[in-house]
C-alpha cells in the first residue's frame, strides 16, 4: 500500500530535520561517521516515525518491537533520532562523545534509554537479533526485530552465520535491512571486497530479497510491509542509498565515513540538506 502525499511530507520533514540535527551533533562531538548516518536517515525515520511499536515513556516494555543497530558506528545520526523521540534530553548531543559524556560514540545500550544492544564491533547486530526474536517466539510475544547493517560489514562471516541460522530457524519475526551505500572506510565495496551478486547470496541463504531506494519512503514502506505480513521466509531489504545523503560535498564519496566539520562547512552542509529537502518535495 502506498503512503499518501501528506504521510510522505511529514517522514520527509522529519528526515530533514534529523540530517540537519545530525550535522549539529558531529559538530558539537568535533567529528562522527556522518556519511553512513545521512545514507541511513530515512530508513531510521520510517522505523522510528511509522512502523516500530514501541513507547518512549516505557523503554522496557516487554512487548515492544525491538531494533537493533549492527553498523552502531553511525550513533552520531542514532542519537538525534532518539533525542527527537523523547528517549533522551535532546541537550545531551551536546556532548556526544565528550568524555564523560552517556552518549559515546557507539550507544551503549546500559546507559542510553531506547537502545536495545550495545553495537559497533561490525557483524554481530544480525546475531543478536536472530536471539531476539527467538526469545521473543518462545515467551509468545509477538514482537518484530528489524536489523540494520551496514553493506561493509557483510563482509564479516558471523553475518552469513547468522543469516544461515535466520533461514534454519524461519525466524520471520527478524526483518533485516541493509544500507546499500556501496561505500565503506577505505573505498567502495565493490573494490575493498566485492559483494555482488548480493541479492543472490542472501536468495541462496534463503532469504526472500527486496530490493528498494533507501530514499523512496513508498518503496521503502512496501519493502517493510511485506516483510511483516510473509511468515514462510525471512525477508531482507537491501536499500540501495547514498553516503552521506543530502549534503552535495559529501554525496557518494567514501572519505566522508568519518570526518569533521568547522563553521564553513557546517553552512555549506545546512544550505545543502535544506535545498535537498526542497527538491525532495517537489519531486512527490
Amino acid at each position: 500500500m502506498s503512503l499518501d502525499k501528506k504521510e510522505i511530507q511529514r517522514l520527509e520533514k522529519q528526515a530533514y530535520e534529523l540530517r540537519d540535527l545530525c550535522v549539529d551533533t558531529v559538530s558539537w562531538a568535533g567529528g562522527g561517521h556522518i556519511g553512513g548516518s545521512l545514507s541511513a536517515m530515512d530508513i531510521l525515520t520510517i522505523l522510528y516515525y511509522k512502523y516500530l511499536n514501541i513507547d518512549p515513556k516505557k523503554p522496557e516494555w516487554e512487548d515492544r518491537d525491538r531494533f537493533i543497530l549492527s553498523k552502531g558506528h553511525i550513533g552520531v545520526g542514532f542519537a538525534p533520532v532518539l533525542a527527537s523521540k523523547g528517549y533522551i534530553d535532546k541537550e545531551l548531543l551536546k556532548d556526544y562523545n565528550h568524555t564523560g559524556s552517556s552518549l559515546g560514540m557507539h550507544l551503549d545500550s546500559r546507559k542510553v534509554s531506547g537502545v536495545d544492544a550495545s553495537t559497533g564491533s561490525l557483524g554481530h547486530g544480525l546475531s543478536i537479533a536472530l536471539g531476539t526474536a527467538i526469545a521473543g517466539k518462545l515467551m509468545n510475544k509477538s514482537y518484530s526485530v528489524f536489523c540494520l547493517l551496514g553493506d561493509g560489514e557483510c563482509d564479516e562471516g558471523s553475518v552469513w552465520e547468522a543469516a544461515m541460522a535466520i533461514s534454519h530457524y524461519n525466524a520471520t519475526n527478524v526483518i533485516t535491512i541493509i544500507d546499500r551505500n556501496r561505500c565503506m572506510i577505505d573505498g567502495p565495496t565493490e573494490e575493498v571486497m566485492k559483494l555482488e551478486p548480493f541479492a543472490d547470496k542472501w536468495k541462496a541463504f534463503g532469504f526472500i530479497v527486496k530490493e528498494v531506494n533507501g530514499h523512496n519512503f513508498n518503496e521503502l514502506s512496501e519493502a517493510i510491509e511485506y516483510a511483516k505480513k510473509e511468515k514462510n521466509k525471512p525477508v531482507v531489504i537491501i536499500a540501495n542509498t547514498i553516503k552521506g545523503c543530502g549534503i552535495d560535498f559529501m554525496e557518494d564519496d567514501y572519505k566522508w565515513h568519518y570526518g569533521s566539520l568547522d563553521k564553513e562547512k557546517i553552512i555549506r552542509a545546512k544550505e545543502s540538506l535544506k535545498k535537498s529537502y526542497e527538491n525532495r518535495v517537489k519531486g512527490e
